[in-house]
């Protein structure tokens, strides 16, 4: 893990307000329903909550956004949302931080992506999703494709955010990234289980452990078999970089050619997960952008995942925060 200096640091801090960054991916809408148990049903063995109040926070592509714009650098939302409330209050939300919206296109035919949370004493009790998974269309796709197009010369990067609700098919993805590499953007990949061979040559390849294990179809049981899970992952993708989050672990990078780098977990008390992957990959891509080097983001975005896991529901990044906890760190 690296060590910063205080210029350092403060020079990578500095030039992400000079940063523009492009987020295309599966917007989200989250509820929370947050309220007390105090009795079991009498008409079934389920508690009841007693609700207390609701919220609604960003969630998905949409958090990615929201963390990109938290650590100071301009982003540019692409994705889909229904006509339906949620979709409308999911651009009161963007409206309300001042974000774009012109990249939101709406399709009538599919609903806007809502999870809904319930959370009794601090803890989920269920979870219940409104979506479609369903391709979208060969026209709504091309509205996409050409508001990317048409503003892809004004970005240093895009990041890919992909939770298989039907954005990110395999054509599409590769016309984005042959689209970046023309204009030698750099591409962050935040995949998910479907389509995950497709992200071919790009910047960087986020996965999970449990994804990489399930797509390379390889279980884990020792610092080896992670080298190796790590390598045949790295081989299969050929990107720049390969960063696996590893949970309470931290997380392992992996370059061609050079040794793995063990990044050990910042988190101190880890209250929910939801969202520190989202919180990764805007922390490493606004980073690297900036001029930091993978290492040197790779760390950024380690401590940036041990803030966030410390809150309650999904949270975008306090800059502010982070170079503070960074700083005390520096030598």
């Amino acid at each position: 893990m690296i060590h910063f200096s205080p210029n350092r640091l403060e020079k990578i801090f500095s030039a992400f307000s000079d940063q523009k960054i492009m987020v295309i991916g599966d917007l989200m809408l989250d509820q929370y329903i947050w309220g007390r148990i105090s009795r079991i049903s009498p008409e079934a063995p389920v508690p009841v909550v007693e609700v207390e109040s609701d919220t609604i926070r960003l969630g998905g592509s949409a958090n990615v956004v929201c963390n990109v714009q938290s650590l100071g650098a301009e982003v540019i939302p692409v994705g889909l949302i229904g006509e339906d409330k949620a979709g409308e209050q999911l651009i009161q939300l963007f409206r309300e931080r001042s974000l774009p919206i012109e990249g939101l296109i709406a399709d009538s035919s599919r609903p806007t992506t809502l999870k809904t949370r319930i959370i009794a004493h601090n803890q989920h009790v269920v979870r219940m999703d409104s979506e479609s998974c369903h391709p979208i269309s060969r026209s709504i796709e091309k509205k996409l494709f050409s508001y990317i197009e048409q503003h892809l010369n004004t970005v240093g990067g895009i990041i890919l955010e992909d939770y298989n609700k039907g954005i990110l098919m395999p054509h599409f993805i590769k016309e984005l990234i042959h689209l970046a590499n023309k204009r030698k953007l750099m591409v962050f990949v935040d995949p998910k289980f479907d389509h995950f061979f497709d992200y071919q040559n790009v910047t960087l390849f986020k996965p999970n452990r449990k994804e990489a294990m399930d797509r390379i179809g390889m279980r884990i049981k020792s610092g080896e078999s992670l080298e190796l899970l790590g390598k045949k992952l790295l081989d299969k993708v050929q990107c720049q970089a390969l960063l696996i989050t590893l949970g309470e672990e931290g997380m392992i990078l992996f370059q061609p050619g050079k040794p793995s780098v063990q990044v050990p977990t910042r988190a101190v008390k880890v209250h929910d997960v939801s969202g520190a992957g989202d919180t990764v990959i805007a922390s490493i891509a606004v980073s690297m952008i900036s001029g930091a080097g993978l290492e040197e983001a790779a760390t950024i975005a380690n401590y940036a995942a041990g803030i966030v896991c410390g809150e309650v529901g999904i949270v975008p990044i306090d800059r502010d925060c982070l170079f503070q906890n960074l700083n005390e760190d520096s030598v």
